[in-house]
């Protein structure tokens, strides 16, 4: 039977949003994301991490809506804000929730801390700090998986095993960084486009429709000899090119790829050829009576890629 209810958006790749149907009768694995995600209207982030044995580089990225598995192409881990959980679906199993009268959502579901009560003491006694919070913790973290210190330091283990997070010389260093660039990763829908970018449309489809105008088959980089291409220009569609795109953008990589280049690759018309069913990704356009989302998208990428890059330049050293 369908459910309404169930038809949520997720992250399907990294800066790529797309509808997904979370009813257990078409979802055979849906792993914990229940308890991260139980509902459409319960909030959460949570950072995303490939999973060991991982081939590509290690990255990392922070998500607000329930993240496909491949979000990270060798599989995802998930460690969340915030778990929920029913206290009904806890009795019996001996432990304080039979104790404790809890107040629940509208849902029925209690909402607890990921980061516990111990870690958060091992913190503030390291620190000496007692204002250090769990959020603050929780951005700390995203703030030392994104230093590149850390990365080459502990390559060859994170290929093997889930991070281990050091104690930082300047704590609030690294959870600055990590709240700012959960903020970049998070609102990128949101924020302004970058700014250096000129937008070139031809003379003479200025004045066709909206939904005409900025409609995507494929997005491409200009050419230049050989299969070299021009990184800088963009070609939207036969109307539309984008100049300027600063190459340092393309060194916010993520799943083994910069993110204006998983935009470039996701939002094309595919046809799959066993099925012949078409994605078309300006279908997600109409339905939201957006025009110029994709074409926007791009541009804010580019932004949110520059600024990464310029906050990763400026963390500050382990030791």
């Amino acid at each position: 039977m369908y459910e309404e209810e169930a038809v949520r958006i997720g992250a399907y790749r990294p800066f790529v949003h797309e509808w997904f149907y979370t009813s257990r009768q078409m979802n055979d694995m849906v792993y914990k994301m229940p308890v991260l995600f139980p509902t459409a209207h319960h909030q959460n982030l949570a950072i995303v991490l490939p999973g060991t044995g991982h081939r590509k580089d290690f990255s990392v990225l922070i998500v607000d809506t329930t993240p496909d598995l491949h979000v990270h192409m060798d599989g995802a881990q998930c460690f969340p804000f915030y778990y929920y959980e029913k206290p009904s679906e806890q009795k019996g199993q001996g432990g304080l929730l039979e104790d404790v009268e809890m107040a629940t959502d509208a849902d029925g579901y209690v909402r607890r801390d990921a980061i516990t009560d111990a870690a958060l003491a091992d913190y503030r006694a390291h620190y000496l700090d007692g204002s250090i919070g769990k959020e603050d913790i929780f951005y700390y973290v995203y703030g030392i998986l994104h230093s590149p210190e850390y990365r080459e330091r502990y390559a060859n283990d994170l290929k093997k095993m889930l991070p281990r997070i050091p104690f930082a010389p300047d704590f609030w260093a690294f959870s600055k960084a990590g709240r700012d660039l959960a903020y970049w990763h998070l609102n990128y829908e949101k924020i302004d486009p970058y700014e250096g970018l000129e937008i070139v449309i031809k003379d003479s489809a200025k004045n066709l429709p909206p939904h005409t105008l900025y409609h995507i088959d494929k997005m491409e980089f200009a050419k230049l000899t050989g299969r070299e291409r021009d990184k800088t220009i963009i070609h939207c569609n036969g109307y539309i090119t984008i100049k300027g795109v600063p190459l340092e953008a393309y060194e916010y990589v993520v799943n083994g790829k910069p993110a204006i280049e998983w935009i470039m690759e996701r939002y094309k018309i595919t046809v799959d050829k066993d099925s012949g069913i078409r994605n078309d990704p300006n279908d997600w356009c109409r339905e939201h009576e957006d025009p110029e989302y994709i074409f926007r998208l791009v541009q804010q990428v580019v932004r949110v890629s520059v600024e990464t890059v310029r906050i990763v330049g400026n963390l500050v050293g382990l030791v």
